[in-house]
């Protein structure tokens, strides 16, 4: 197996619940972030077109339904369609729930298909993390999805569920598949940024001055100086 590649590339979740916050809030984050992510969920009327005219960096367009640990709890055909809408204007990514029906992730997966987005498949678990059957499971289960990348968060309890989780990058490039992977809360840090010296295909980071948009976020200036140390000091 080849050694794992050091991919420092940082999302930055932007989750204000209004378009100008959370344009401001994207655009300071620009010069530290490498994607940036627009809980649409979060928004108080979700827009994407003001996003792709004013920011620079590639765009990530998620709308979280409530049972995945968001805020969007309306009807799936609108949560997709409003998706869609982001592929086609030109969204580096979109997001789409393993837990999703499987109608509404084909779908999804239909729109991309010859544009340049790629479609993130997620899956959280906002308590716990599996075993380490349950978590290969949900992995092999993510890559027969049709997903471009596979995104599995769960909350670590304590170091085991960190080792666990981040040795799913062993997996993925078995089966040359972009996983991004990782673990929530305060004892889950540590995996966001270890994950980037595993293979690990981007990590999240919270703005500086807008909402942290999950457990554990750190603010992307702090992030981004603890990666170009460690990078320094390889």
């Amino acid at each position: 197996m080849t050694a794992p590649v050091n991919n420092n590339r940082i999302c930055v979740s932007i989750a204000d619940p209004s378009v100008d916050a959370a344009l401001a809030a994207a655009k300071a984050a620009e010069p530290l972030a490498d994607v940036i992510e627009i809980r649409l969920d979060s928004l108080a009327e979700p827009v994407i077109e003001p996003f792709l005219a004013r920011l620079q960096k590639p765009l990530l367009f998620t709308c979280r339904p409530t049972w995945e640990g968001g805020n969007y709890a309306g009807e799936e055909t609108a949560r997709i369609d409003l998706l869609s809408q982001a592929v086609q204007a030109g969204a580096a990514y979109v997001d789409i729930e393993l837990r999703a029906d499987d109608s509404s992730r084909q779908r999804l997966l239909d729109v991309a298909r010859g544009s340049k987005c790629k479609v993130i498949v997620s899956w959280h678990d906002f308590k716990v993390t599996a075993s380490a059957q349950g978590l290969s499971k949900l992995f092999q289960q993510m890559y027969r999805s049709g997903a471009h990348i596979g995104k599995i968060v769960t909350t670590a309890r304590d170091y085991r569920d960190v080792l666990r989780v981040l040795s799913l990058q062993d997996e993925a490039a078995e089966m040359d598949f972009p996983l991004i992977a990782f673990c929530m809360g305060p004892i889950g840090v540590v995996s966001r940024v270890a994950t980037c010296g595993l293979g690990g295909y981007m990590t999240y980071a919270a703005s500086e001055s807008g909402q942290s948009a999950a457990p554990g976020q750190l603010p992307v200036a702090i992030l981004r100086r603890m990666l170009t140390e460690l990078a320094d000091a390889g």
